[in-house]
This record gives structure tokens, C-alpha cells and sequence, in this order.
């Protein structure tokens, strides 16, 4: 027994370990970046910086001199939030009917909807932006907005969270009490499957928010740009200006570090619906 305790105990000091390990190497690159944001580009050019510096001000200004960062942001936030909220409701909406709806072609179309999911998205944004073109849409945020309408990703997550918390007796007593099927979903389904719809909202806010192929090409005004397009045009602004290039990747960073920081037992929760019944 004594032989077993000891080796479970080193077992579990051998997991401590490669989990600490693991966990720096991924810190690192976040906390080089905030600090690079401190030092002005001579010192990052010499050496890596371990201690926080004193030119974060001036890194600032040089980069609200030539990029409107915070413009970017409020754009980022915007679009984000907006993408989230169409795609979770309709994509929620849309898995509610292929999970507690049968009708002729429910499987085959469910499929199709997997299908798409393997066609990256890239392929088809020639296509997409002479659609729009047609629509008279370039250069405006509906552009961006049109494909939450349709997200495979987060139909095929909650219909697969529906299937496991949502008992078909549910819908049949919301129908003898006289609710109808939008009144059944709004009121009743969907506070149930709100971890998932909620999980799924911070993977689509983050996708939307690190957006930057579609949005380049879509969209032409300073003023509409987004965060990444505005990091990306900073690498051509300042070329070798590392102090502003970290300031501007980390205020994009940050958002994405603290939606995490406060939903990641959610996340946690969610992935876990269905593993342990009883």
C-alpha cells in the first residue's frame, strides 16, 4: 500500500511539473508582450526585457499620432458583439428545429450543414465579395454582419447540448399548457441551453473580433477599420517601432484575456454536458 502511495505521489508531482512547465510557456509570450509595450525600440532590439520599462507613454502617443486605435476598438467591439448576439440566437433557433422537429429531410439537410463546416471559409470570399458587390454592401458593416445568419459551428454544438438537457416531455406539457413554439423556445428552451449558447458566444466574439481576411476586403474607410487591419497597418507604419507594434497587439489582447478570465468556468461547464449521467 505504502509502495502505491509513493508512486501515486510521484505520478502526481511528475503531472505538477509538466503542467507548470506547460503553463509558462504559455504565459510567456503574454507577459513579453505587455512589457514590450513599456521599452522603446532600442532596448527590444538589444535584449529581452524582463522588468517593466518607462516609455509606455511615449509608445502611446506616437501610436495615437498615426493610428486611431481607440476608433478600431469601439469598431471591434461593435461588430463583435453584434455577430454574437444574430449568430447564437439564429444558430440556437436553427438547432431547435433539426433536434425536436422530424420532418422529411431533417437528417439530409443537418448534414449539409456538417458539410459546410469542412469548406473553409477563405474559399468562397471571392464569390462572397462579388455578392456583395452586386448588393451595393461593400464598404458597410452588413457585409460583415450577413454570415452570423448562418454559423454550421453553433447549429450543430447546441443541437447537440439540446439533445442531452432538453427531454421531449418538456415541449409536449409547454403545448398542452397553450404556448406556442416561439413562446416554448424563448420562455423555455432557451434558458435552459444557455451555458452552451453562452460557450459558443465566446468562441464566435473571439473568431469575430481576430477577424481580419474578410474585413480587409470588405471594407475601404479608415473609419470603419477594424482592430486587426489597424495592427496590421502599424507593421507597415513603423516597421521596426517594436515599443508601438506591442502597445497596439496588446490593447487588442486584452479584451480577449479578460472575456476568458471570466467565463472560462462556463467554457468548463459546458464542454462537460453530457460526459457524466445519472
Amino acid at each position: 500500500m505504502n509502495k502505491k502511495e509513493n508512486q501515486a505521489k510521484i505520478y502526481r508531482v511528475i503531472t505538477y511539473v509538466i503542467l507548470i512547465f506547460l503553463a509558462v510557456i504559455s504565459i510567456v509570450p503574454f507577459y513579453n508582450m505587455i512589457i514590450g509595450c513599456t521599452h522603446d525600440n532600442a532596448a527590444l532590439s538589444t535584449s529581452f526585457q524582463i522588468l517593466p520599462g518607462s516609455h509606455l507613454a511615449d509608445n502611446y502617443r506616437r501610436l495615437q499620432d498615426n493610428v486611431n486605435i481607440w476608433r478600431g476598438l469601439a469598431n471591434s467591439v461593435f461588430l463583435s458583439v453584434t455577430y454574437t448576439v444574430i449568430s447564437t440566437y439564429i444558430g440556437a433557433l436553427t438547432a431547435f428545429g433539426f433536434a425536436k422537429y422530424r420532418f422529411r429531410g431533417n437528417k439530409i439537410l443537418f448534414w449539409i450543414v456538417l458539410a459546410t463546416m469542412m469548406l473553409p471559409g477563405q474559399l468562397g470570399i471571392i464569390g462572397y465579395f462579388q455578392e456583395m458587390n452586386e448588393l451595393k454592401l461593400l464598404d458597410n458593416y452588413i457585409a460583415i454582419l450577413m454570415p452570423s445568419f448562418a454559423t454550421p459551428v453553433m447549429v450543430y454544438w447546441i443541437r447537440q447540448y439540446i439533445d442531452a438537457y432538453v427531454p421531449n416531455e418538456l415541449l409536449e406539457s409547454a403545448r398542452i399548457d397553450g404556448c406556442n413554439e416561439f413562446i416554448i423556445f424563448n420562455c423555455i428552451i432557451f434558458p435552459i441551453i444557455i451555458p452552451g449558447v453562452a460557450t459558443q458566444a465566446i468562441f464566435t466574439f473571439v473568431s469575430c473580433w481576430n477577424s481580419y481576411v474578410q474585413p480587409s476586403i470588405l471594407l475601404f474607410s479608415q473609419e470603419k477599420f477594424t482592430l486587426p487591419i489597424l495592427v496590421q497597418q502599424m507593421q507597415g507604419v513603423y516597421k521596426t517601432d517594436y515599443g508601438v507594434i506591442y502597445l497596439g497587439v496588446t490593447l487588442s489582447v486584452i479584451p480577449i484575456l479578460i472575456l476568458f478570465i471570466f467565463c472560462s468556468k462556463m467554457i468548463l461547464k459546458s464542454t462537460m454536458a453530457g460526459a457524466v449521467k445519472g
